[in-house]
């Protein structure tokens, strides 16, 4: 027998099951709905912004993308604001991702990172009690929920977060919600990511405060 071609008994299990497929179309549809109503309430948010950011941002349009294949799960995500660029980003991206976790994440590099860091530091009791962490990969392209990956931001370690900001040449926050979060089961996730923006606001604020 060929080991490639030969069904184990899970999978012919799940080969028959009629019911996963009607049910992942259902959970598409109303995370799609999510992602529209994100996309209103973050476009109302950002309209009163006056940040420091490149040139070029989309604070309007966004970008909504659907995929099979992050890691071999599902993904649906949009990007609003939105901009990148080989040497700028500024895009906060609000991301479903099947099997893990929503994800609420600030991408940001180029010539205002040093004064984006300086911001993160003196916001960084709002940030520690948002559930933030900070990537410290060589890439921004990231996403698992894994503790090598990942610096927490919290009230007792903002020493240890400062040292690492000072050597980062990028800055990506992430806020994980876990499926079985409150949020989640009492259909409030886009109360969560305007919440979400709002913590992360101070960071991309210019000496205005805008």
């Amino acid at each position: 027998m060929d080991p490639l071609i030969q069904f184990t008994s899970e999978e012919c299990r799940l080969i028959q099951d009629t019911q996963f497929f009607r049910t992942k179309a259902i959970v598409t549809q109303k995370v799609k709905e999510i992602l529209q109503r994100l996309h209103v309430e973050i476009s109302e948010e950002v309209a009163l912004w006056n940040p420091l950011a490149p040139d070029g941002v989309d604070f309007r349009k966004g970008q909504f993308v659907k995929g099979e294949h992050l890691l071999d799960f599902p993904y649906l995500y949009l990007d609003l604001p939105k901009f990148f660029s080989q040497s700028e980003k500024f895009t906060f991206r609000s991301l479903f991702w099947w099997g893990h976790h929503f994800i609420f994440a600030l991408f940001l590099e180029g010539s205002h990172l040093e004064s984006y860091k300086s911001n993160l530091m003196t916001a960084y009791e709002q940030l520690a009690q948002g559930g933030f962490f900070l990537l410290m990969t060589d890439t921004p392209w990231e996403w698992r929920k894994e503790p090598e990956y990942l610096l927490e931001i919290r009230t007792d370690n903002r020493d240890e977060v400062a040292t690492a900001l000072a050597s980062r040449r990028f800055l990506k926050l992430q806020r994980y919600i876990e499926f079985d979060h409150p949020a989640v089961q009492a259909g409030r996730i886009v109360e969560t990511g305007r919440e979400s923006l709002r913590l992360i606001k101070p960071i991309v604020s210019g000496p205005s405060g805008g």
